[in-house]
């Protein structure tokens, strides 16, 4: 009976300090592990977006027309082309 539980202290002991162990490593690397996981993740959204930007530019890009439409004609009023006024915000200067 003492050898079982000597052998559970000894097994209590060895997970305590594998506990405190791995507790002051990631105590110790927290900035590196940080520093890593945000570069992986960057590098993951990077590629991402650059696979799934093509196909998203290629449906929101019209076709380009193989016809246009004739010229706008010029104006057929004669004078200055201003405005005689410009409505209620801006005043019209003489």
């Amino acid at each position: 009976m003492q050898t079982l539980i000597n052998v559970l202290a000894l097994t209590s002991f060895a997970v305590s300090a594998a506990i405190v162990s791995g507790g002051t490593y990631l105590y110790l690397n927290k900035d590196t592990l940080i520093e890593d996981a945000r570069d992986q993740a960057s590098q993951a959204i990077a590629e991402a977006m650059t696979d799934a930007l093509p196909s998203m530019l290629d449906g929101a890009m019209p076709k380009i027309p193989s016809a246009t439409g004739g010229v706008i004609p010029p104006a057929t009023n004669t004078g200055t082309r201003l405005p005689k006024s410009t409505g209620p915000a801006i005043p019209m200067l003489p």
